[in-house]
C-alpha cells in the first residue's frame, strides 16, 4: 500500500454537498474501493410481521439510497487478470425508519445486505431490490459505465401501521416492479486519485397490476477514502412517480375517508410528478485496518422530504409528516 492517504482532510469529503458515496474505482489504485452501488444504500430487511409488513420502506430505490457502504475485495498482484477481482460482501444490522412512507411514527427493523462481483459482473441487493450490472468492470479502469436489470418488491402499507386512522384505510397489496438502471462513475476527480463521483438513473414499472404505474430516480453521489481504514460519502436524489402510484398510495376515496376519518383526497393521482427528494451521508471503518477485507463497521443517515401533491395527502399532512429520516448501522464482512 504505497499511499495510505492519511493526509486527505476530512472537510474535503464535503466538497460537493448533497452527493453520496459509492461507485467503482480502478482496482490498480492503492485503495481500490468498489463502494458501488449507491440509489436508493442499502440493507434488505428481514420481517417483524412477515415480509409484506417490513418491506414497504426499504424496497424503494427512491426511499433509500445506498447509505450503508461496503468496500470491495483487496487487489492482488495478478497483472494478467483482465477483469476486476471477484468478491462477496455481506452485512447485518438494524435500521430505524418511518412506519410507512409519510409517517411520523418510527420503528426498528433488522436488516441484511449482499453485494459481489464475479468475472467482472457486479450484483447487489438494494433494500428489497436485486440488480445485476451487465457491463463488466475491467481491471484498472477509471470510468465505469453501468447498465442492467432490476427487480423490486414494493410493500408500503401492506400490513398494520401505528396510526389508527391510516391503519383503518384499505391495506395495499405487494407490488412487483421490474426495470432498468444505468449510470457512470469516475474515479479520481476532486480530493485525490481515489475519490469517486457518480450519476445513476433507476426506472421501474409495476408488473403485478397493483399500482399499475412507474417510478424513476436519478441520483448523484460522491465518496472518498480518508485512510486505509475509513471511507465517507454523500448523495442526493429525486424520486418521480406516475399517476397510478400517487393514486394507489396517497389518495383517499370516499370509502377510505368514511373508515378512517381522514378527508377525501385525489391530488396525488392527478399527474406524474416529483414526489420526494433525499440527501444521505454514510461511512465505513475497517476493524482489521483495511476496508477491503475482514470486518467493517458501517453506518449512515438519510433525510427525505415528500413534495407537493404527495406532501398534501392527509396520510402525510394530518396523520404523518413530510420530513422523513432514516438511520442505520451494522457490521459487514468481505471475502
Amino acid at each position: 500500500m504505497a499511499h495510505p492517504l492519511r493526509s486527505i482532510p476530512f472537510l474535503a469529503t464535503l466538497a460537493i454537498a448533497g452527493l453520496a458515496a459509492a461507485p467503482a474505482a480502478a482496482e490498480n489504485a492503492p485503495l481500490p474501493y468498489e463502494l458501488t452501488e449507491t440509489t436508493d444504500t442499502a440493507l434488505a430487511t428481514g420481517s417483524e410481521q412477515g415480509d409484506e409488513r417490513v418491506s414497504h420502506y426499504l424496497q424503494d430505490s427512491g426511499n433509500i439510497d445506498e447509505n450503508i457502504l461496503l468496500p470491495a475485495a483487496r487487489d492482488d498482484d495478478d497483472s494478467d487478470r483482465k477483469y476486476s477481482r471477484d468478491y462477496i460482501a455481506i452485512a447485518a444490522g438494524v435500521l430505524n425508519t418511518p412506519d410507512y412512507n409519510g409517517s411520523d411514527d418510527r420503528r426498528f427493523l433488522p436488516a441484511f445486505y449482499l453485494r459481489g462481483r464475479i468475472s467482472g459482473f457486479s450484483f447487489s441487493t438494494r433494500g428489497t431490490n436485486f440488480q445485476v450490472d451487465l457491463i463488466r468492470h475491467r481491471r484498472g479502469q477509471k470510468t465505469d459505465f453501468k447498465f442492467g436489470p432490476i427487480i423490486s418488491l414494493r410493500g408500503d402499507r401492506t400490513g398494520s401501521v401505528k396510526d389508527p386512522r391510516v391503519d383503518a384505510l384499505p391495506d395495499r397489496k405487494m407490488a412487483v416492479e421490474m426495470g432498468l438502471f444505468t449510470g457512470v462513475t469516475k474515479t479520481g476527480v476532486i480530493t485525490s486519485a481515489y475519490d469517486q463521483l457518480g450519476f445513476r438513473l433507476v426506472a421501474t414499472k409495476d408488473v403485478s397490476g397493483k399500482h399499475g404505474s412507474w417510478a424513476a430516480s436519478p441520483t448523484i453521489d460522491y465518496g472518498t477514502p480518508l485512510s486505509k481504514r475509513a471511507y465517507i460519502g454523500v448523495s442526493a436524489s429525486v424520486n418521480f412517480y406516475g399517476k397510478g402510484f400517487g393514486r394507489y398510495y396517497f389518495d383517499i376515496d370516499p370509502l377510505g375517508s368514511a373508515a378512517s376519518g381522514l378527508p377525501v383526497y385525489s391530488g396525488a393521482g392527478r399527474k406524474a410528478t416529483a414526489g420526494k427528494y433525499t440527501l444521505g451521508i454514510a461511512g465505513a471503518y475497517g476493524l482489521s485496518g483495511d476496508l477491503r477485507k475482514g470486518f467493517v463497521l458501517i453506518g449512515g443517515a438519510q433525510y427525505g422530504r415528500l413534495l407537493s401533491r404527495f406532501a398534501d395527502s392527509p396520510i402525510v399532512s394530518e396523520a404523518g409528516s413530510a420530513d422523513q429520516w432514516l438511520f442505520g448501522g451494522g457490521l459487514a464482512y468481505q471475502f
